[in-house]
């Protein structure tokens, strides 16, 4: 793969990763909440920024902080207990999918963070790119959904 076709690679993942974090639930979706927010839009919010670390870290070829960011996306916090069931029981017969992508998120940040520690920018973007797809389907997916049955009044 050229240099080129490389920084061309690296910007279109900035610009998935902002797209995906700015199209995140909003404040106003939370306002009109019946319950507390989920504790998973926290974690998802921090996983946007880490997200746009890598993509910055990515194009400055700083494998140490994209190592670093990708153990902290791997190893990311999970809602707690009670959250969990109220997100499972929503949706139920996917849940076994819903987990899916969380675990393609960690494998494909590991991979990531492996690839980092090495030095290999070509694996890093690799990897990077697998961890926005999934990011992505898992989002296609569930956000809507979600949004609308936890935070927007109907």
């Amino acid at each position: 793969m050229s240099y080129q076709f490389l920084l061309r690679d690296i910007f279109a993942a900035a610009i998935l990763a902002v797209s995906i974090t700015s199209n995140g639930l909003h404040a106003s979706e939370v306002e009109n909440s019946k319950e507390e927010p989920l504790v998973l839009r926290q974690i998802m919010i921090a996983l946007g920024k880490d997200m746009q670390t890598v993509t910055d870290a990515i194009s400055r070829e700083d494998w140490v902080r994209v190592a670093e960011t990708a153990s902290i996306i791997a190893d990311h916090p999970q809602p707690p207990f009670t959250e969990k069931v109220r997100i499972l029981a929503f949706v139920g017969s996917d849940a076994g999918r819903f987990k899916q992508f969380d675990e393609q998120t960690h494998q494909a940040a590991t991979i990531m963070e492996q690839a980092a520690k090495r030095g290999n920018g070509q694996a890093v973007i690799k990897s990077f790119a697998t961890l926005q797809n999934s990011c992505l389907a898992c989002h296609q997916n569930y956000r809507k959904p979600f949004v609308e049955h936890f935070y927007v009044h109907h």
